[in-house]
């Protein structure tokens, strides 16, 4: 994957047009990344949350449950 972006960096820096297109193309690729694991994150607290309220209230553990998948779902 790094020698595809640097080939295409490289290829980038022959024409100014074509360099805006490979560095908006990297950028998406970078702000893509960087929210998956920002979602990834939340996702974990709301499975850690929810599996920490089940534990301290057993018998509840349904309605718990039911708002962790709706919330995670959201």
């Amino acid at each position: 994957m790094l020698h595809a972006m640097l080939t295409a960096l490289q290829e980038a820096a022959a024409t100014p047009e074509s360099a805006r297109n490979y560095l908006s193309l990297l950028g998406a690729g970078l702000g893509t990344g960087l929210t998956v694991i920002g979602v990834g994150l939340g996702i974990g607290r709301i499975g850690a949350s929810t599996t920490e309220g089940i534990a301290r209230q057993p018998e509840a553990g349904g309605k718990i449950q039911t708002a962790g998948i709706i919330l995670a779902a959201f």
